[in-house]
């Protein structure tokens, strides 16, 4: 079963920006739609964007146009692209595919915003 790995999260002020970078174990999501999840404290896990293999994308209305997924096929590799951050941002972000694979998920990385 494929494994998700996230990185490059961390503190950062309101208005601020960060690029998230999920790495995947298989080599073979090509034909996978790929997504971001997030889940603040206390909350539920929710979507937040993805991005299919012929580049087709979908984002959650809370991080339209602030936010960019993309995704490198050759590294295996899915970004998030984050700008204009708010404190409402603040979560653990995690990356599988949509609809996810419950067996598939990293430990996410934290993004807290704050000043």
């Amino acid at each position: 079963q494929v494994q998700f790995v996230e990185s490059g999260g961390g503190v950062v002020q309101p208005g601020g920006s960060l690029t998230l970078a999920c790495a995947a174990s298989r080599r073979d999501l090509r034909f996978v739609v790929m997504a971001w999840y997030r889940q603040a404290p206390g909350k539920q896990r929710e979507f937040v964007a993805h991005r299919s293999s012929a580049g087709t994308t979908v984002y959650a209305d809370s991080v339209k146009g602030r936010f960019t997924i993309s995704r490198d096929n050759a590294k295996n590799t899915v970004y998030l692209q984050m700008t204009a951050l708010t404190s409402e941002d603040t979560a653990v972000y995690y990356c599988n595919s949509r609809p996810a694979s419950e067996g598939s998920w990293g430990q996410g990385t934290q993004v807290t915003v704050s000043s």
